[in-house]
């Protein structure tokens, strides 16, 4: 049975999926973010919705971004599963990339703009 579990795992980290972290609880979120505070990581949050197609256009892009900057964390957030989360932030369109440094937010990329995406977290990850 070892070796049946073992493919899709494999596979999973072959697409860089294992480098963004899924939040689906109020709770797991904080801990996550108390923990980038902590630590002063760059933490990067896209918030996306499974029926937003700009969403899964960038979806790729996030995860190799995730694989290429080790030092930061990336988080991905549904709005609709934690609307309050979402709310917090502010997040009026999807999807919204929000950078937080020590427990801040330092800058903010709203729509599938991967390039600039990626110029900020380089930015704000050194």
């Amino acid at each position: 049975m070892g070796s049946f579990f073992s493919t899709p795992a494999a596979s999973r980290s072959d697409e860089g999926e294992s480098a963004v972290i899924a939040i689906h609880s109020a709770d797991r979120f904080n801990e996550q973010f108390q923990a980038s505070k902590d630590s002063n990581k760059l933490m990067v949050i896209d918030f996306s919705a499974s029926w937003c197609g700009p969403c899964r256009f960038i979806e790729p892009a996030f995860k190799a971004l995730a694989a290429k900057f080790t030092d930061a964390v990336f988080v991905k957030i549904d709005v609709d599963e934690l609307s309050e989360v979402s709310r917090k932030w502010r997040v009026e369109a999807m999807p919204t990339f929000v950078l937080v440094k020590g427990g801040q937010e330092v800058s903010r990329v709203v729509g599938a703009k991967k390039d600039e995406l990626e110029r900020k977290i380089h930015m704000f990850s050194t």
